[in-house]
């Protein structure tokens, strides 16, 4: 159940490193590790989420910023794709040793000067990448100091798994004394030094087979900027709304030891098997002969299917954030973004609406009553709230797909979701996620979703 965290904890002991202490100044100022409901029972005043979500997404933006080589397309869901290359590469890929040749064209959006300047920053895109074509995303930002990062991968991508694609993946090793990109999230290394990302464009890069007609589509890239308070817990928010949306509920458990070369089997894929809850729920499945590849003697093989298709060949996991908004986008007329929320309220205007959420979080088993279990990194689909307000979710971490469907108590949820910092079963001060979420929805829209979708910062 785990397939975010185990690169969050390395973030957070970067972060207390780099502050020259074991542990940040309020975490070594915090109690022991108290009961689940002590710390519920005692909400913080701390300062809320910032978060500063910036996309583009149509016509003007797509012909604004520097283009080499590629063109946008107007039309109802306007998009960017290869005109005429501006260039050969030789790309060796790491994970298959293959050397191929591919053409690329590029382009790189206007400089973004964030609302909130930023200690964290990860990229979204929405996208078609057929066979033998491919894209990456980089991020060309500048330090509240004035000086420059590095052009960092934010991620190489590709819809497919075959023979004509890269394989899928983040890249190891980035970083410049200032910050560092850990699989999916650019983050300063010492922030409280008050060093911040102040500005930042995003190149995008499309590549396919040389000498084709073949192009990606890329519809939507884009990035949240966020700069989220330490904290170990959050202020509660107060019930708004009851409601439950009817969405399909699979279990990750029933795969167990299924594929286990894509994070050794369905115990791993919370996320994938999140991606593929909403998926469905918006309508939209993969085709039988998608499935095609899957053992027919396995129960729901698009949850099979997902695992495959977010798989992160270098982080060797499923829960590479932007991966699994990509995946949910290579269906019809899908958008998708990662965002940070403020609170439960949020969650309720968007279940208002009609769109459920994906919410990570980690927590101990006695964290959050009826779980039964803990976990350093887990996703669950928020599906709707009950008359006291408490959390109707979708949780794949359930024993069969019947009992997938789980009340969780409102302010336990809302603090293991939110939270920035916890105590781990070993008494150690880890990080938590800060309300990161995934957000799924098709295209076109409802003027209450798009509504809905503004009111957490999401354009649409």
């Amino acid at each position: 159940m785990t397939g975010t965290t185990p690169r969050r904890t390395v973030l957070a002991a970067a972060l207390a490193a780099a502050a020259g202490t074991a542990v940040p100044a309020s975490a070594a100022a915090a109690p022991a590790p108290p009961t689940a409901r002590a710390a519920a029972d005692r909400p913080s005043k701390g300062i809320p989420s910032l978060v500063d979500n910036r996309s583009w997404t149509t016509h003007a933006d797509w012909r604004s910023g520097d283009a080499a080589g590629v063109r946008a397309v107007p039309g109802r869901r306007p998009g960017l794709v290869i005109a005429r290359p501006a260039g050969r590469i030789d790309y060796t890929d790491p994970h298959t040793q293959k050397t191929a040749a591919w053409e690329y064209a590029t382009w790189t959006s206007p400089v973004h000067r964030a609302a909130v300047p930023a200690t964290e920053v990860i990229a979204h895109w929405n996208a078609h990448a057929p066979a033998g074509t491919w894209l990456q995303v980089e991020l060309l930002g500048t330090y509240s100091d004035g000086t420059e990062t590095p052009a960092y991968v934010l991620g190489r991508w590709t819809a497919g798994d075959g023979d004509a694609d890269i394989r899928r993946t983040s890249v190891d090793g980035q970083k410049d004394g200032k910050s560092t990109i850990y699989t999916d999230t650019f983050a300063v290394d010492d922030a409280a030094s008050g060093l911040r990302l102040a500005s930042y464009r995003l190149r995008l890069t499309l590549y396919r087979t040389p000498d084709s007609a073949l192009t990606p589509t890329v519809w939507r890239l884009g990035a949240m900027a966020s700069d989220v308070p330490d904290r170990f817990t959050v202020p509660a928010s107060t019930p708004a709304y009851a409601g439950e949306l009817l969405v399909p509920r699979y279990s990750q458990e029933i795969h167990k030891g299924q594929y286990p070369q894509y994070d050794n089997g369905g115990e791993a894929w919370c996320s994938p098997t999140s991606s593929q809850m909403i998926v469905e729920y918006w309508g939209r499945r993969p085709s039988a002969a998608d499935l095609a590849w899957v053992d027919p003697s396995f129960a729901d093989p698009q949850v099979c299917h997902a695992a495959r298709y977010t798989y992160d060949y270098q982080y060797g996991g499923c829960g590479n954030w932007p991966f699994n908004a990509a995946y949910a986008t290579t269906y019809r007329n899908m958008s998708a973004v990662v965002t940070r929320l403020q609170s439960l309220n949020d969650l309720e205007r968007l279940i208002r609406a009609g769109i459920p959420a994906i919410t990570s979080q980690s927590f101990l088993k006695t964290e959050l009553t009826g779980a039964g279990y803990g976990t350093s990194g887990h996703l669950m689909t928020v599906i709707g709230f009950t008359a006291d307000g408490d959390v109707i979710a979708n949780d794949p971490a359930s024993p069969s797909d019947p009992e997938v469907r789980r009340v969780y108590l409102r302010r336990e949820f809302e603090n293991i979701w939110l939270r920035t910092k916890r105590y781990n079963a070993s008494g150690k001060v880890v990080s938590g996620t800060g309300g990161v979420c995934y957000l799924y929805w098709p295209a076109h829209v409802s003027a209450a979703q798009r509504r809905a979708l503004a009111s957490v910062g999401v354009r649409v």
